[in-house]
């Protein structure tokens, strides 16, 4: 008999808990703590279970969520996460039948995109999503990135501003406005609660497999007094054979309003005492870390992949709410097998907004939605879609004004995982 897929109770969670953990080949014991600090996280009307024998063997969760995307606006999101099926029970299309049912629930409810990260490439497309932002993560060699090892501080060029060591507690106060200014201005970051403030100062309980190092907090404030940058960094002890120190400094966050504010940070990061590399984290590819270096060389580049999937959901309400590089117009073709955003639009573009409707025009160009997710923040060219076969032509020429239109100048960035 099949597994049953359905939501799950209150009864249900600890075990719903452990089949996450055995999904994600984690110790499958937590604390008391750790599963009720989940629960607490947790929607149960939108956290569903695969249940066999009275076993859970196969989880998945959503949430709400808010997205930035190009031009400023914030549409709100299916937040799609802890995903799992168990070893025991892989291709039985479990999770199509969790996904399908959550997909047209958010339909139902409004939710104009469904978004995710995507452990493994080759699954989240049969599902409409496609990936939308990528990440780049750097590793600097300190040594030779040309910094003074004695400088002490921003200065003229960083707007004659500051940078303090914080708490956890000024964190937790200063952080959710900066991050509200920040992702009004960065297409692809999506919105941070007060669990996600608690978590990154250490206030959420720990269990096995999550094990958290207390790190340091660093805010940039402007001469005029204003904080207009975060960093939160953690070092990993390392004295190497010699005695001598080798540490490494892991960046978990850095976010900042203004160009000033971000090279401040990075440099003061990069100057600390007995710190011989730096871990970046997950940053958008156009960062602009390696151009703070006098030697961008220094920063090596160590991990590189696709990061945030966009599924969409509204398509009139989606394509409406962002702007545009230039001034066009073009209909799409959209596909979508799930029957949630598919049909035949007409776009009217701008750099000030857009129009969108259904229309009877012939195509200039026919996509499966998961292209459309894919080139929606702006990240991916349609002229590489076509060139690859994803997207194609019904006019000559459709593809090079999608590419003038959807793609933006800097490249679309999600710092956070969920």
């Amino acid at each position: 008999m099949s597994p049953e897929v359905r939501t799950v109770t209150e009864a249900e969670f600890p075990d719903w808990n452990r089949a996450l953990n055995t999904g994600f080949l984690r110790p499958p014991g937590d604390s008391d703590a750790m599963v009720a600090w989940r629960r607490e996280g947790a929607d149960l009307t939108r956290t569903r279970g695969a249940f066999e024998d009275g076993r859970c063997v196969g989880t998945f969760r959503s949430f709400a969520q808010e997205l930035t995307v190009p031009g400023g606006a914030v549409l709100s999101a299916d937040a799609v996460s802890n995903v799992t099926v168990s070893p025991t029970h892989r291709r039985r299309g479990l999770l199509g039948r969790m996904m399908g049912a959550d997909l047209a629930q958010a339909k139902e409810r409004g939710d104009t995109l469904a978004t995710l990260i995507a452990a493994e490439y080759p699954i989240y497309g049969r599902y409409g999503f496609g990936p939308a932002a990528s990440i780049t993560e750097w590793a600097v060699d300190v040594a030779r990135s040309g910094l003074d090892p004695r400088w002490a501080g921003p200065g003229a060029e960083d707007g004659g501003g500051r940078i303090d060591l914080v708490d956890g507690a000024d964190v937790r106060k200063l952080g959710p406005e900066l991050h509200e200014r920040f992702r009004a201005r960065q297409p692809g970051a999506v919105g941070r609660d007060e669990r996600w403030w608690l978590r990154q100062t250490g206030q959420a309980p720990d269990g096995p497999g999550h094990a958290w190092v207390e790190p340091f907090h660093a805010v940039y404030r402007s001469a005029a007094g204003e904080v207009e940058g975060l960093a939160t960094y953690a070092s990993d002890g390392n004295w190497g054979d010699a005695k001598q120190p080798l540490n490494t400094a892991s960046v978990r966050d850095l976010i900042a309003l203004t160009p000033a504010a971000e090279r401040a940070l990075w440099r003061f990061v990069c100057s600390i005492d007995w710190i011989t590399t730096v871990r970046t984290g997950y940053r958008a590819p156009d960062d602009l870390l390696p151009h703070f270096l006098p030697d961008p060389r220094a920063a090596r580049v160590v991990t590189q992949a696709d990061y945030l999937w966009v599924r969409i959901l509204d398509t009139v309400r989606a394509l409406e709410a962002r702007t545009y590089a230039v001034p066009g117009a073009l209909v799409l073709e959209i596909h979508d097998a799930a029957g949630l955003a598919g049909g035949r639009f007409r776009l009217e573009a701008s750099p000030e907004g857009a129009s969108c409707a259904p229309t009877t025009e012939a195509a200039g160009l026919a996509l499966d939605v998961r292209e459309l997710g894919a080139l929606y923040l702006g990240d991916t060219s349609a002229l590489r879609l076509a060139a690859l076969g994803t997207v194609t032509e019904e006019r000559p020429g459709a593809a090079a004004v999608a590419e003038a239109l959807f793609r933006t100048g800097r490249r679309p960035w999600c710092p956070d995982v969920f």
